[in-house]
């Protein structure tokens, strides 16, 4: 089968097309035949080694356990093995790799147990495709900053695959949602829910004091200490993206505990995670019309360095989604 492979840490065009061995589902394994992928952020990240602290979980010189990119798809079931009992083959479902990778391939391999399930049915394949990244990590930090219906809370990099995602599952959850991005995103992030929505390239979100509930940085630029003169005493900055050396990533981190030690704000960041139940979660909501992917642009699998190079410079308006090719 044909896959995006790279073979060490670099800018897009370490990433290369590829024939690889195709994966053989095992007694409780689906395999799917990929439709459509994406790239995002954690791709892009694990690519370049940024944060540095990758090295140490991937290969320090170059990456040895993940060299097949790509966290969540769409596609066809193909076969499954013999323990499998929810699945059969034509089955349209949609997925998630999670830090395993891999879905930046023709095929893939999941237990029945994973999170994989029934594609929604008000969607399209690419449209299913570009759930799971963004939704998991938007409902696993929303759920722990404690999200409560009547907040005020403030989405910093709205339009991105996370951002657009928060703003809907905040809007779910009852809450006053301020997006910030581009002016050239503003109308979109108005229609997602946000009750209003603020160009950082014209104004301050932290210059009207604190005001908000929770400020929530999908993408790592708010700044520590705006972000605290935004938010009232006691609430929550959740901290979602990232990079840097290691040490810029420690100071942070001392930063945060200090901050939630002295009650000033309830720092929250890490990894997030997502399971079966909350991909059902989402599921539910799409089809009830409450939640939508937004889509940039596509691009097929000969074209994925191209797609990472587009996605690296953080100006996506929600997702990049990969088309594959058929099948040989």
């Amino acid at each position: 089968m044909r896959a995006a492979v790279y073979s060490r840490y670099g800018p897009p065009d370490v990433v290369r097309i590829q024939e690889v061995g195709k994966p053989i589902p095992r007694d409780n394994e689906v395999l799917v035949r990929i439709h459509a992928t994406t790239v995002c952020a954690a791709d892009w990240r694990l690519r370049t080694a940024d944060p540095f602290l990758i090295r140490f979980m991937n290969g320090l010189l170059r990456p040895n356990k993940t060299k097949i990119l790509g966290m969540e798809f769409s596609g066809t079931v193909e076969a499954v093995g013999p323990a499998v009992t929810r699945f059969a083959p034509d089955n349209q479902v949609f997925g998630g790799t999670g830090f395993q990778f891999g879905a930046h391939a023709e095929y893939v391999c999941l237990p029945e147990a994973g999170t994989l399930a029934a594609k929604p049915e008000n969607m399209t394949m690419e449209e299913a495709a570009g759930v799971l990244f963004g939704g998991f990590t938007s409902l696993h930090f929303l759920r722990k900053a404690n999200i409560q219906a009547g907040q005020n809370v403030l989405i910093y990099g709205a339009s991105g695959s996370v951002g657009t995602f928060a703003v809907q599952l905040a809007v779910h959850f009852g809450a006053r949602v301020t997006g910030v991005c581009s002016s050239s995103n503003v109308d979109m992030v108005r229609s997602l829910g946000a009750a209003a929505v603020l160009d950082y390239t014209r104004e301050d979100f932290s210059s009207a004091g604190p005001v908000y509930d929770m400020v929530f940085d999908a993408v790592g630029y708010s700044g520590f200490e705006r972000s605290l003169r935004a938010l009232k005493r006691g609430g929550y900055y959740v901290r979602v993206g990232g990079s840097g050396k290691f040490l810029a990533i420690l100071m942070g981190a001392l930063q945060g505990i200090w901050v939630s030690a002295t009650g000033a704000a309830k720092v929250v960041g890490g990894v997030a995670a997502g399971s079966r139940e909350d991909q059902l979660f989402l599921k539910g909501l799409i089809e009830a019309g409450k939640l939508r992917t937004v889509i940039d642009r596509f691009y097929p699998l000969d074209e994925i360095a191209e797609a990472h190079r587009y996605v690296e410079r953080g100006h996506k308006q929600g997702h990049v989604i990969i088309v594959m090719d058929p099948p040989r």
